[in-house]
């Protein structure tokens, strides 16, 4: 079985999907939000992040070749975003984590001013 043939794997990249499209559908209105829906856009990119780092995990220990070639392509746009060769993808998951935790925590010091 092909690894995009597991059940798990698929729902994994539909719900990548999913979270995307909500995402990118506010984000333009994040800094009119209220206090409230900006922590929901923020909890909203914090599920997006673990589904893609379980993901991006389940596609590291896999060799099937459809996976190690999605992988590559995920290192490639990392390439292309900046990032240096070699960058480990686990460390930028751990990375945004933080970001978004630093910036709940600015809307709960700041109000809605974010």
């Amino acid at each position: 079985m092909s690894f995009f043939d597991s059940d798990l794997v698929r729902a994994e990249m539909t719900k990548i999907s999913e979270l995307q499209e909500e995402i990118y559908k506010s984000v333009f209105a994040f800094a009119s939000m209220s206090k409230t829906e900006k922590v929901n856009h923020i909890d909203k990119l914090e599920e997006l992040l673990e589904v893609q780092k379980v993901l991006y995990m389940r596609l590291s220990l896999s060799d099937d070749p459809e996976a190690v070639k999605m992988k590559e392509q995920i290192m490639d746009s990392a390439l292309m975003m900046g990032l240096p060769k070699g960058t480990d993808m686990n460390m930028v998951f751990n990375n945004m984590s933080k970001m978004l935790e630093v910036m709940k925590d600015q809307i709960d010091k700041s109000g809605s001013d974010l």
